[in-house]
């Protein structure tokens, strides 16, 4: 993410600010400007109210006041606005998903046929997960109690909201990017996606993965399913991308132990940008500045009494991974702009 300043006075505000805390200027997040601007009225979103949507509608005359904005309209299915609870939920899943909509318009990433169903489990099961361009959502899983339970229960080092629309919308994405011409050159790195996934489901959660995973596997769940490999491999980029954004938008510098003791110390060396774009950095150099920052904000966790911030190992063929999300992802990138 990237960091922004009120258009009237310049000082910092937040992508999710609906007024300036100095000025007070009514603000406003324009995704064709990809930036906070002074709010037009006209352009409010519907959802500004019931989901604290900041974000401008098309303008004026192209499909006029009171619609939604282009993330809000994405949902399919929410709860009716008379369900407080689950009406505070899906507010909160919103807020995640206006995030996970950013970072795709930043990166390039199609989504006009993009679909969400955000469902209250309190009506009947609901079962997260992605089906022909649809991702459903569970609201439960933003309640902080409920999600920590799961979280515990399945043995799992991370699960955010976030987390679960990032691997979703991983599945989504899958025929798009990978497409025929690339699909041999998939398998060779995340398997045979052919495998039956229900066998494979079963299997997952009867016997667990192997005990060698984390050498092959950035999580647990991706060893269920060359699928889910994908999905998880590709929320992980998306987690990469977004914090060394955030890092170099605000200035953040790492350079490991002082006074250096050696040239391997230069593999603590981070220097994200803010700019930067899939086709302007190789996969290992986003890497090595992730690595460097992830073991500093790490500690700096661990000094706050909490967890790991990034509890995961990146192995080479993880890497490896990743690197063809990332060819991928810069393919449409360059596509967009050779328009």
């Amino acid at each position: 993410m990237r960091a922004f300043a009120c258009p009237t006075c310049q000082h910092l505000v937040f992508f999710h600010n609906s007024v300036c805390l100095h000025c007070q200027s009514p603000l406003g997040y324009d995704p064709d400007a990809a930036t906070i601007v002074v709010m037009d009225p006209r352009r409010q979103c519907a959802n500004i109210t019931l989901a604290a949507c900041n974000w401008l509608t098309a303008p004026v005359g192209r499909n006029g006041t009171g619609a939604l904005c282009r993330c809000c309209a994405l949902t399919r299915t929410r709860p009716q606005p008379n369900d407080g609870p689950a009406v505070a939920m899906w507010a909160d899943v919103e807020s995640a998903k206006r995030r996970l909509v950013y970072q795709l318009l930043d990166l390039g990433l199609p989504i006009d046929t993009l679909k969400f169903d955000l469902l209250s489990s309190a009506d009947g099961p609901v079962v997260t997960g992605h089906r022909d361009g649809v991702i459903t959502i569970d609201l439960a899983e933003s309640d902080d109690a409920h999600r920590e339970q799961v979280r515990t229960h399945l043995g799992e080092a991370y699960r955010t909201v976030l987390g679960h629309l990032r691997h979703e919308v991983g599945h989504y994405y899958w025929p798009i990017l990978v497409r025929n011409d690339r699909l041999p050159a998939c398998r060779s790195l995340f398997g045979d996606d052919q495998v039956d996934y229900t066998n494979a489901l079963h299997h997952h959660y009867e016997r667990g993965p192997e005990p060698d995973w984390q050498e092959h596997h950035v999580s647990a769940y991706a060893t269920m399913h060359p699928w889910e490999d994908w999905a998880e491999t590709f929320a992980h980029y998306l987690h990469i991308r977004d914090a060394l954004q955030t890092a170099g938008s605000f200035g953040l510098r790492a350079f490991g132990p002082v006074p250096v003791p050696t040239a391997a110390a230069d593999d603590l060396v981070a220097t994200p940008r803010p700019d930067v774009g899939a086709a302007l950095a190789t996969i290992d150099a986003l890497v090595t500045d992730w690595l460097a920052l992830s073991y500093a904000l790490n500690a700096m966790n661990r000094s706050m009494g909490k967890d790991d911030l990034y509890p995961f190992v990146l192995a080479p063929p993880v890497i490896a991974k990743l690197g063809f999300v990332h060819e991928l992802v810069g393919s449409v990138r360059n596509r967009t702009v050779n328009r």
